[in-house]
Order: C-alpha cells, then structure tokens, then sequence
C-alpha cells in the first residue's frame, strides 16, 4: 500500500471516529480491560458510484457525465438489502453491518447486454470481498475489500432517484 493510501485510510479513520462518536459502551472483562463496542455505520440511502480500485493503475471510472444528468449509477442501501443500478444492468442482495464491518450477500444481476459491462465486470469481481465500510462527512462512502488496495467509491446522492 503506498504512503499516499495509507495517510489517506488513517485521516478517513480518524475522521469518522471524531464524527461518529457513536454509541459506545465499556463494560469490564475478567481480566479488568476495557472492550468498547461501537455503534454501526449507517450507510442507509442511496449512493451514487464513482470509482471501483483494484490499484493505483486499475480501476473503473463510474463518476456521472454532468451533460448527462439523468444517467446516474448508484446503490441504494434499504433496511438489511442492497439494490445497485448501472447503466443496463441492476444487482441486488442483502448486507448486515456490524460495527464498520459489511457483509454483502449473494444477490440477484440481471445480464443484460451492454455496449460497455466495465461496470458490471467490476461489481461482480469486487462485491464478494467487500469488508468495511467507511463514511466522511455524511457524503462520502468507501466499501473497502478485503484485497490490499481494492475498494469502491461512493458519494451520497441528493436525493432520491428511482
């Protein structure tokens, strides 16, 4: 992981635990340590995809065309399921989270053909191994794999789009 990434991961860290103080708790152990629980990210409401890494020189650009508004691809995350909409394909599943710890489930894609599947052929390479997840802000999101530098961008949508 470059210095760059890992200045970037610490800052997001200390960020989201300076914001989300959370619901924490500390109740003694037998051998008299503290062990806090901290309350889950709340990553409900849709999101709109920017990037998928894979590395510093792979990855998929998903970023909106603002000349194109009404394209958006993005995920929306609902009570425990997840729907993800991208240009011609949808995909969708559950997710538990548990602390800053997601677990994306098997889910359902439809297979549609499309002029361009780098989006499609990214999700389904990444999902299964999405591990964290990590939010700035309240706008931005990072679902983080469990592979070293491999992770997916979010930004918060505005609103709603159905």
């Amino acid at each position: 992981m470059t210095r760059k990434s890992i200045l970037s991961v610490a800052t997001a860290l200390t960020i989201l635990t300076a914001s989300c103080g959370g619901n924490k708790e500390n109740k003694e152990t037998p051998d008299n340590q503290h062990q806090e629980t901290v309350a889950n990210v709340d990553v409900r409401g849709q999101w709109y995809l920017d990037s998928i890494v894979f590395s510093d020189s792979e990855y998929v650009r998903v970023r909106p065309d603002v000349r194109l508004s009404s394209i958006h691809q993005y995920i929306v995350f609902e009570d425990s399921t997840y729907f993800i909409k991208t240009n011609c394909n949808t995909i969708s599943g559950t997710y538990t989270v548990k602390g800053n710890s997601i677990i994306l489930g098997d889910g359902a894609m439809t297979e549609m053909a499309c002029d361009n599947m780098a989006v499609e052929d990214a999700l389904r390479r990444i999902l299964p191994n999405i591990a964290t997840v990590y939010i700035q802000n309240d706008s931005i999101a990072r679902l983080d794999s469990r592979n070293p530098s491999e992770y997916i961008m979010l930004c918060k949508a505005p609103i709603e789009i159905k």
